[in-house]
């Protein structure tokens, strides 16, 4: 039997590891689909928007009734693939097209509880030109207002600047998100630019049933998008990237509609069928901005936990030059006495930040995790986790463990990759996928 050489992305470089073929049962990767010219997709989708009219033509209805108006446009922030320099510049030419001036748009940066951005940050998503000519700000928690509470009762309080702006526009990638389904759309309003206290009312729908990736009816996302209606958005450009961050399709127009027809191609490229559960699964981020810190990489192994058996082990590759990411996090980490604590936490004090050292110390219970990162081996510890500087010495660990004929899995992609267990029905006459739930 021969090996199999496994690459995985690691920060802006790359890690591997080589296993025994026999062991080896599935490399879960997205399904690619051709990529299309990136320049030549974001025209098309912004000419043919989906519920709307034109970015250029809402802005000259808006025009009747006002003539000076303000326009907002969202971005997301460094931890966020989403290729803001390549759409920015098209919105931009609709408003100038529309006869906007520059010192009439505002770009606002979707931090939601994120750290703000320095400038040179700044200066790397939009341009050095954008930058300097137009006003470029960070979202300020502190500077929100009350709109209105959703159905499910989160009370919405949102970004002044953006609630004062009179055409809104929301620039956003379309993924799986491990409790609100999907990212974009709605998304960038609500966490992207809403106050710490509207979000940890949204997050914590999170706890209810349903609240898993690739569920448009997570009612995290129901609320998500209740509240983004109360805000208000006039256009959102969304795209979809495979694996290498390139742009496989754009979507334009109406939240709802537009990002729905996202979410299927989605689907098609990330939702992949497994045959059999693995003992060990080998995972990575896949790098830079998936792996920036720990709260950010957390995602990936929400996903990796659906192609494991339960009692397995999950081998981590994940950079986090940023240390474990949010203030909230690292607290509810320091103060646990054990990983229960954090589990129970999650019910009777729930914390924005602090819930994603909940859901980690959930998963610790059921398996056993390693992180192969530049984090110090007690800070690794501390989150309960086992701290490997290598991805061998990781899989020697887990094989002792698991013994010579392991299952293992590989997801490069763990993200963006959700794994789906195909079984047969009860009847046996027709195989039907479903998803595992651990």
């Amino acid at each position: 039997m021969g090996k199999s050489h496994v690459t995985l992305k690691y920060g802006q470089g790359e890690t591997s590891v080589t296993l025994d073929e026999k062991n080896l049962i599935q490399v879960i990767e997205p399904h690619e689909i051709e990529v299309l010219d990136e320049e030549s997709e974001i025209i098309r989708a912004m000419n043919a928007p989906i519920g709307t009219l034109t970015l250029r033509e809402i802005v000259a209805q808006r025009k009747i009734s006002k003539k000076k108006l303000s326009v907002v446009i969202i971005v997301s922030d460094v931890t966020r693939p989403t290729p803001v320099k390549k759409l920015l510049p098209h919105v931009l030419n609709e408003l100038k097209r529309a006869e906007i001036p520059d010192s009439r748009i505002t770009i606002v940066f979707a931090l939601g509880i994120h750290r703000p951005l320095s400038e040179l940050e700044m200066k790397g998503l939009v341009g050095d030109d954008v930058f300097d000519h137009y006003r470029c700000i960070n979202h300020d928690g502190n500077n929100c207002v009350f709109v209105s509470t959703t159905s499910r009762g989160t009370r919405v309080y949102a970004n002044k600047v953006v609630l004062d702006s009179d055409v809104r526009v929301c620039l956003g990638a379309v993924e799986l998100h491990y409790f609100a389904g999907y990212s974009g759309g709605y998304k960038s309003l609500l966490p992207g630019v809403c106050a710490r206290e509207t979000i940890e009312s949204n997050h914590k729908l999170m706890l209810q049933p349903n609240a898993e990736a690739g569920r448009l009816d997570s009612p995290v996302r129901e609320d998500l998008e209740d509240a983004g209606r109360l805000i208000g958005c006039d256009f959102i450009v969304n795209v979809v990237l495979n694996a290498k961050k390139q742009i496989v399709k754009a979507v334009a127009g109406d939240p709802i509609q537009a990002h729905r027809e996202g979410a299927k191609v989605v689907d098609s490229m990330y939702i992949i069928p497994i045959q059999e559960l693995a003992d060990v699964v080998l995972v990575s981020a896949g790098g830079t901005p998936k792996d920036i810190n720990l709260f950010q990489a957390q995602k990936a192994l929400d996903n990796a936990k659906y192609a494991l058996k339960v009692g397995g082990a999950i081998l981590l590759a994940a950079e986090c030059p940023e240390g474990l990411g949010e203030k909230v996090f690292e607290r509810w980490i320091n103060e646990a006495h054990d990983k229960q604590e954090l589990v129970d936490r999650l019910d009777y004090a729930f914390e924005i930040g602090g819930h994603k050292a909940g859901i980690l110390a959930k998963l610790t219970q059921r398996a056993d995790v390693y992180l192969v990162s530049e984090l110090q081996k007690e800070i690794v510890e501390r989150a309960f986790l086992l701290c490997s500087r290598d991805l061998d010495s990781a899989l020697q660990a887990a094989m002792r463990k698991y013994g010579p004929n392991a299952r293992i899995a590989v997801m490069p992609f763990g993200a963006h990759t959700l794994p789906r267990l195909r079984q047969k029905d009860t009847t046996g006459e027709r195989t039907r996928m479903r998803e595992v739930l651990h």
